[in-house]
């Protein structure tokens, strides 16, 4: 018998939600593309259309180690996010402005 997740939750001590909630959050700060395509209730199928590219390209897509940020960023925007770039220092974290604005400004 399913057990309803909030009956558990109102037993847990302080700490215990603490240390959950601390777990959900670093869960969900890195998600592999496929889970977080599922977490936004997309098939393959849908963003295959979406991308206007095969089904079989988006399992492959899936699965790379290495991609071009732009393959990303489309992938992304086709679920309805944006990409952000985000370089991390000791001294602190500087967002990456728009590569195809860098590449923009090259061409000129």
């Amino acid at each position: 018998m399913a057990r309803k997740f909030q009956n558990l939750r109102d037993k847990m001590t302080p700490a215990q939600r603490a240390r959950a909630s601390a777990m959900s959050r670093a869960l969900l700060d890195e998600m592999p593309m496929h889970v977080l395509r599922r977490a936004r209730q997309i098939s393959q199928e849908q963003l295959a259309a979406l991308l206007d590219i095969k089904q079989s390209s988006v399992s492959k897509l899936e699965r790379r180690t290495d991609l071009y940020i732009s393959t990303l960023r489309r992938y992304i925007e086709a679920m309805g996010g944006s990409l952000e770039l985000r370089a991390n220092f000791p001294e602190g974290s500087v967002n990456i402005s728009s590569l195809e604005q860098i590449a923009e400004r090259r061409g000129r």
